[in-house]
């Protein structure tokens, strides 16, 4: 059995996990061999519950589980409507824009309508990987866009090497009322436009990385009614824990920089973020 990081000491207001795939944790979906780190956490046999347990433990109450695909979308939808804290997102991530039919959409958008179901999302565009066409992924990117519209649901945003056209794309179309830009990478600058277009940041362990003065200077631009918080569990662990697979237990670690980052106490940090999330996912 893989051992996981230490659990860091517990924060004294709650907060929540905006971003993680639980699916991926338990082992929903089997890990490739080109998958270190999420064979890694399905190693730990971790549960639902044991991971909702670790979170409450270190003051993470809730979390939102996010789909990529339309079977880890139905999944995450089902546990969502098992399990007290635990919401979903539901969409086709833009690495697999290529199976997003219209059979596949139409099931999105019911799995979206669910009250459950409080996002769609991770959508958008990824120009790191070339797995789907750019024109499929613009299409599968403005179809969610308009699914989350219609749901009235919160849009969540994978944008890797994209943030030109991820903007663009929100402008032409006609951005849904709340919008988040999940495991935020761009700089100062594309927060400060992320600002003024009212759009959701959330942060997630690469702005501890030594090497990421930009996200933290993006931090610091980025005021706190628009900022959440994330894991992207199991992938992206902040420091200490780089390499090692991630959960929602280890959000402190990152709220903490976070604060740091914007001169505040992380109990002041975290009541705004729970706002925010209230805000942007609705009452829970």
């Amino acid at each position: 059995m893989s051992k996981l990081p230490a659990a860091p000491e517990p924060l004294s207001s709650p907060v929540f996990d905006s971003h993680c795939h639980l699916d991926i944790m338990v082992g929903n979906r089997q890990a490739s061999s080109g998958d270190p780190v999420a064979q890694a956490a399905q190693a730990a046999a971790a549960s639902v519950r044991s991971i909702l347990a670790d979170a409450r433990a270190v003051g993470v109450i809730r979390l939102v589980t996010i789909g990529y695909d339309l079977g880890s979308s139905r999944w995450n939808a089902e546990v969502a409507a098992e399990q007290e804290g635990v919401h979903a997102g539901v969409a086709v991530h833009p690495n697999e824009a290529h199976e997003a039919t219209p059979e596949v959409l139409a099931e999105i958008e019911a799995l979206a309508r669910r009250p459950e179901v409080r996002a769609v999302g991770e959508t958008g565009l990824d120009y790191y990987r070339d797995w789907a066409s750019k024109d499929d992924q613009h299409a599968s990117f403005r179809a969610h866009i308009e699914i989350a519209k219609r749901t009235g649901k919160a849009l969540v945003i994978h944008d890797r090497e994209a943030h030109d056209d991820v903007l663009k794309v929100l402008a032409e179309e006609g951005a849904p009322d709340k919008v988040v830009f999940h495991s935020f990478s761009g700089d100062a600058e594309m927060a400060k436009k992320c600002v003024q277009a009212g759009y959701f940041m959330s942060f997630s362990g690469p702005v501890t990385y030594k090497n990421a003065a930009y996200l933290r200077a993006a931090a610091e631009v980025a005021p706190e009614q628009l900022m959440l918080v994330e894991t992207d569990a199991p992938y992206l662990p902040p420091v200490p824990h780089r390499g090692k697979p991630n959960a929602p237990y280890l959000i402190p670690l990152t709220l903490r920089c976070l604060a740091e980052v914007k001169g505040v106490h992380p109990d002041r940090l975290c009541q705004a973020i729970s706002a925010n999330g209230v805000t942007v996912f609705g009452e829970w």
